[in-house]
């Protein structure tokens, strides 16, 4: 923030969407990053989520109660202030607009008769809860479905289902037109032998399906095919291991790891071009939002951290070439473009055969192990 600027004042906003505009100034005022927004309410035991923040400042609404006071306070509005924030926001929340007192009724503002009619105006239930709407609980329960065919009436497990199969020679089969003998034992045992002897015959199929599609790296595992960087939503596999680039959960450090690539899902990853062979790694995290991978401080550092955070950063190298290496190419090099260490690499660090090994900026290798990537496409 400016010294001795003015932080915005709420009692000027007239709707939501001047409201919402409010915070976004007062964001702006308090000069801070979504991250640093959400570390400095963690300090002060709120919960403000990086991407829930970001979610409020994008709506024409007005935001829970709970998220106003840890935003507020986060921006550095002390309780006198705050009281002004609340006071507004419970008025939109009700009324739809807002007007001092002293201004007397805004123009289109609700008589009062009925405009809390009890469906819930200041609930704020459903908004910015991060919850998915679609719970599916219950689907299909009470459909009062019955079993296709010919059921019985009263679902008589003991009278039959549709036309009974006589097979040729059965002792069923009418003769001379008289009526069908009952069903002898030892053929009926023949039978139900045969089908359980089909049944296992294809449980072992079965089995053998599922080994040649794993072996083929099909279900569990991304595709081995080799694929180039292209725009769009990606899965960054490491070359020579089934694992995936990603972030541990709960961490607020954005470091890169690689994971199993079945549990690479956080962030999720997509590639945007840059034009002139440059790409940016867009990452979206399902608790800070979206941002970009780089390298902090310019690359100055030789084993820089390879890691995720908001996108813009002048300090941060955000932007990498995708190098092919080998004839035929065997993977792809994430160079860090104008790094201010050249000749270096995005690289596994460690043991790189082993999930959670950290990346890092490093030098590129003759042989490239631990620098090559292949681009899959996520569906």
């Amino acid at each position: 923030m400016m010294p001795g600027e003015r932080a915005p004042d709420p009692r000027e906003a007239r709707n939501a969407a001047e409201f919402v505009a409010c915070l976004q100034a007062l964001k702006d005022w308090s000069g801070l990053t979504y991250r640093e927004l959400s570390a400095r309410a963690e300090a002060r035991g709120d919960v403000l989520p990086r991407s829930t923040v970001a979610n409020m400042l994008s709506r024409a609404t007005v935001p829970r109660e709970e998220l106003l006071i840890s935003f507020v306070r986060a921006c550095g509005i002390g309780p006198d202030e705050l009281e002004e924030w609340q006071a507004v926001r419970r008025e939109l929340a009700v009324r739809g607009v807002y007007a001092p007192a002293d201004e007397g009724p805004a123009e289109g503002a609700d008589s009062g008769d009925g405009a809390d009619s009890g469906d819930g105006a200041d609930s704020d239930e459903g908004i910015d809860s991060d919850e998915g709407i679609d719970s599916d609980e219950g689907a299909g329960e009470g459909s009062g479905e019955r079993p296709v065919g010919n059921a019985a009436p009263d679902d008589d497990p003991d009278q039959a289902i549709g036309p009974s199969v006589v097979w040729p020679g059965d002792p069923r089969e009418p003769t001379d037109g008289g009526p069908a003998a009952p069903p002898q034992g030892p053929r009926s045992r023949i039978r139900r032998a045969l089908v359980a002897t089909v049944a296992v015959a294809g449980l072992v199929l079965a089995g053998f399906s599922v080994v040649a599609v794993l072996r083929d790296g099909h279900g569990a595992h991304p595709p081995r095919t080799l694929t180039a960087p292209a725009a769009g939503d990606v899965r960054i596999r490491v070359i020579g291991a089934d694992l995936c680039l990603g972030e541990r959960r709960g961490s607020r450090t954005g470091q890169i790891h690689q994971v199993p690539c079945a549990d690479a899902k956080v962030p999720l990853y997509s590639l945007a071009d840059r034009g002139k062979g440059r790409w940016r790694i867009v990452s979206d995290h399902p608790d800070y939002g979206p941002g970009c991978s780089g390298i902090p401080s310019g690359g100055r550092i030789p084993d820089a951290a390879y890691e995720d955070s908001e996108c813009g950063d002048p300090s941060r190298v955000e932007e990498f070439f995708m190098e092919p290496y080998g004839t035929p190419v065997e993977g792809y090099r994430i160079v860090p473009a104008g790094s201010a260490t050249p000749g270096s690499c995005v690289t596994v660090a460690g043991d790189r055969s082993a999930a959670w090994a950290r990346l890092a900026q490093a030098p590129c290798a003759s042989d490239a192990d631990g620098q090559l990537f292949s681009f899959d496409r996520r569906n």
